[in-house]
């Protein structure tokens, strides 16, 4: 740290003195907009625009916002073999799956198939991830639920409730693809590793205990996510409890977990795990008919509207004091959505060695909630349970994402009075099941063991999910991680350098002990930029 200059040792016995000439200043606009440059648009992506014909940008810029009219003329029928057969799987798994997640946003069944049609079609068309199969997810439902159920009871007012769920997903898209469009992307990395693992596990556990309402047959039930609440509700009822829908739900959940041991113990039997949840919907439709359950205390489903997505752009929610709940809602569950679906399109992408444009990835995820939402779907985003079966079934492309909205739409047009007998029971059942995978305690003893820091993070996060509530659990977590932020800005890691003998290399004094010092000069390496907030604690140090 110093201006002097110095004479560095050579290794030939010679030595040389090197004047580094101050650089000329630049303009401070020129300056500001290489910051800008670099900070919004460090992937330059209006390069491939440049010294190009008009015709052809057009072609570039449909290309860039659609790149399935990039990847289209070039698919083939080998391709389409391989989409088939993954569309078909994950449509046997999507189904089952978003009529659980509904009843757990407390919404009507019909909406996870409903969206679970148009916003894959959507994404077919804007995303740029292969691997992705998009779908309801059950974070994003338990935080539906819990945010708009503190405002409108779904119970005493469901059309309300509904018109606040298309109102939210409406605002979460827009968020969503704003985030996109402005390259401001950077903002969801502040949801660290940490601090999803903790609150991905806080709210698998918040979403179990939820279920014990299913399990157990319940009629009434706390509408806090807590787990004191949680716990307070199911003991206070006991002489309620059911034991015909307790025992269902224990078989159907050991058979769920049973097949996904078994796919994990033989991955090329992926498809048992994947197809588990529709079985378990036929076979416990099946018997609920046969042996008349639903007269014995076993509940069931009851009634879904067949027919495509009705129109809901006319229902939105503009008015006080609804529409602050709805920004809200939309915000935090299109923030936790876009993440996880950023994430796992990035995991499946650098396992097949591809690149997502994440930026692009905002945009397509944004568009597809807001065209969902003018549709009579909630929100949607690129779950890792049904990425994992799309990727394991061997999905080439995006393609795969259209068979399953194909699929979905057949069971809308001729299928849905076949879910009549279909007992909730089950339906917990296969929330229970998706949701204990993601409770990765692995993850978290690996971060006790590299950064205890981080273990703290991830920990705040969860205790303040399971104690308190999910979006305290989150404000937590995002505010833990934020201090670490600013601490290591403000209190970097300094090392002093020295120089190894008979060459031009320096490391730390303090791991190699022959190092030398360099006379009347003092080298650091600091782990972060010099500036106001550290400089009066690197000049206290040192």
């Amino acid at each position: 740290m110093g201006n002097a200059d110095y004479v560095y040792p050579s290794t030939n016995g010679h030595q040389c003195a090197h004047r580094v000439a101050i650089p000329p200043p630049q303009p401070f606009f020129k300056s500001f907009k290489n910051s800008l440059k670099e900070t919004f648009f460090p992937d330059d992506p209006l390069r491939q625009f440049k010294n190009k014909k008009t015709s052809r940008k057009f072609i570039l810029g449909l290309q860039y916002f659609l790149p399935i009219l990039e990847w289209g003329p070039r698919y083939s029928f080998q391709l389409l073999k391989s989409d088939l057969i993954a569309g078909i799987t994950i449509a046997s798994l999507a189904i089952p799956q978003g009529i659980s997640y509904a009843k757990l946003a407390n919404l009507p069944p019909i909406l996870g198939l409903y969206s679970s049609f148009i916003p894959p079609l959507i994404y077919a068309m804007m995303g740029s991830s292969r691997d992705l199969a998009v779908g309801t997810v059950a974070v994003a439902s338990l935080l539906t639920a819990s945010m708009l159920g503190q405002e409108v009871n779904a119970a005493e007012n469901p059309t309300l409730y509904l018109h606040l769920a298309f109102t939210a997903t409406f605002f979460a898209g827009l968020l969503q693809a704003s985030l996109g469009l402005l390259r401001l992307g950077f903002i969801v990395d502040f949801l660290s590793h940490a601090t999803i693992v903790g609150f991905m596990a806080g709210a698998a556990t918040v979403v179990c205990l939820q279920q014990l309402k299913g399990i157990l047959g319940l009629d009434h039930f706390t509408n806090s996510t807590d787990i004191i609440s949680v716990l307070r509700s199911v003991f206070t009822q006991t002489h309620q409890w059911r034991w015909e829908s307790g025992v269902l739900g224990v078989v159907f959940l050991f058979f769920l977990l049973i097949t996904r041991y078994f796919s994990k113990r033989r991955p090329k039997f992926f498809w048992i795990s994947a197809l588990a949840p529709l079985a378990s919907v036929v076979l416990g439709s099946l018997l609920v008919y046969l042996t008349h359950a639903e007269k014995h205390g076993v509940q069931v489903i009851g009634n879904l509207k067949k027919g495509l997505n009705p129109p809901s752009f006319g229902d939105f929610v503009f008015t006080s004091p609804y529409m602050s709940t709805a920004v809200k809602t939309g915000m935090i569950t299109g923030i936790i959505a876009l993440a996880e679906g950023i994430a796992v399109g990035r995991s499946f992408a650098m396992f097949k060695h591809y690149h997502i444009d994440g930026n692009k990835e905002m945009v397509a995820i944004g568009t597809m909630n807001i065209v969902g939402s003018c549709f009579s779907c909630y929100l949607t985003t690129g779950p890792f349970s049904r990425s994992a079966v799309n990727f394991n079934a061997g999905c080439k492309t995006a393609m795969s994402n259209v068979i399953m909205a194909i699929a979905v739409m057949f069971t809308l047009l001729f299928l849905t009075p076949l879910f009549h007998y279909t007992p909730l029971v089950v339906l917990s059942a296969i929330i229970i099941a998706a949701m204990l995978g993601l409770i990765d305690y692995e993850a978290a003893i690996h971060l006790w063991k590299v950064d205890k820091f981080d273990f703290v993070v991830c920990m705040g996060a969860y205790i303040g999910v399971v104690f308190a509530s999910v979006e305290v659990g989150l404000v937590i977590a995002v505010a833990i991680s934020i201090l670490r932020l600013l601490l290591f800005v403000a209190r970097p890691r300094t090392f002093v350098l020295g120089n190894i003998p008979n060459s031009t290399i320096y490391r730390n004094v303090e791991q190699y002990q022959n190092t030398n010092n360099v006379p009347g000069v003092l080298i650091l390496e600091i782990d972060a930029p010099i500036y106001f907030a550290n400089s009066s604690y690197l000049r206290e140090r040192y």
